[in-house]
């Protein structure tokens, strides 16, 4: 079994894209945060264990999720996906601002923007950069 029909396989059981939206993004939230702490555990500040996440972070989401739920592993829309990403971290900054404004403390900011923001980074994503390319590019760059 190839890794194409392990995805293949993957795309038949779970045929909401939005849904598997939310599954790879709890699998490239669980890939930054061991990347974080393996940085740290092997005794790197935290600075740079924030930064060396960070960068395989998103490319591990771009690998992920263009190939689990969008379909398309092709490597040109990287930078696409990386101006999306930095779109996100401003709307997200904003979206914490606006709740820290509203009374919120800093944790329950946080916690409250996630859904928006990662409903926000679905539609920049679905629009942006896989707006006409889904199944232009097929085959799993994994």
């Amino acid at each position: 079994m190839t890794i194409k029909d392990i995805i293949q396989k993957y795309y038949d059981v779970v045929d909401s894209q939005l849904l598997r939206f939310v599954l790879v993004g709890g699998l490239n939230t669980a890939f930054g945060v061991g990347v974080y702490c393996l940085a740290i555990f092997i005794g790197l500040p935290y600075f740079v264990a924030t930064l060396v996440s960070n960068v395989l972070g998103v490319l591990f989401n771009f690998l992920t999720t263009g190939n689990l739920v969008f379909h398309n592993g092709n490597p040109r829309l990287i930078f696409r996906f990386v101006a999306c990403y930095v779109v996100i971290y401003f709307v997200n900054t904003a979206v914490v601002k606006l709740l820290l404004v509203a009374g919120l403390n800093s944790y329950w900011a946080g916690i409250l923007a996630t859904p928006i923001v990662a409903l926000c980074s679905y539609y920049l994503l679905k629009t942006f950069v896989y707006k006409h390319e889904e199944n232009q590019y097929c085959d799993p760059v994994l």
